[in-house]
């Protein structure tokens, strides 16, 4: 049997336009790394086509420790929240190569 080790994964979806700040942050509050998708989708606003470059959504994908997740969902609540259109999640993972997360 394979051995597992626990994680978080932090799932954030958001406009394009912020996609790069959000990344940055990430990097500066200590993420290992992400992985981000363009994505489409409707919500409370309103459905979003990405006919410009950054008029539609992103999906960040961030694997790491719990407490590492929760802090960044809490500054983006903080700073992103209020002002763009943004959800994000905490899903327990487990993955197969700890040290990469």
């Amino acid at each position: 049997m394979t051995t597992t080790h626990p994680r978080c994964l932090l799932t954030i979806v958001c406009e394009a336009l912020i996609a790069g700040r959000i990344e940055a942050d990430l990097a500066r509050l200590g993420a290992p790394g992400w992985t981000g998708t363009a994505v489409q989708g409707r919500g409370d606003h309103g459905r979003r086509e990405a006919h410009w470059e950054n008029d539609g959504n992103v999906r960040i994908e961030v694997v790491c420790s719990r407490e590492l997740a929760e802090r960044i969902a809490d500054h983006l609540h903080a700073r992103y929240y209020a002002d763009y259109a943004m959800v994000c999640w905490l899903s327990a993972v487990e993955v197969l190569r700890p040290e990469k997360f």
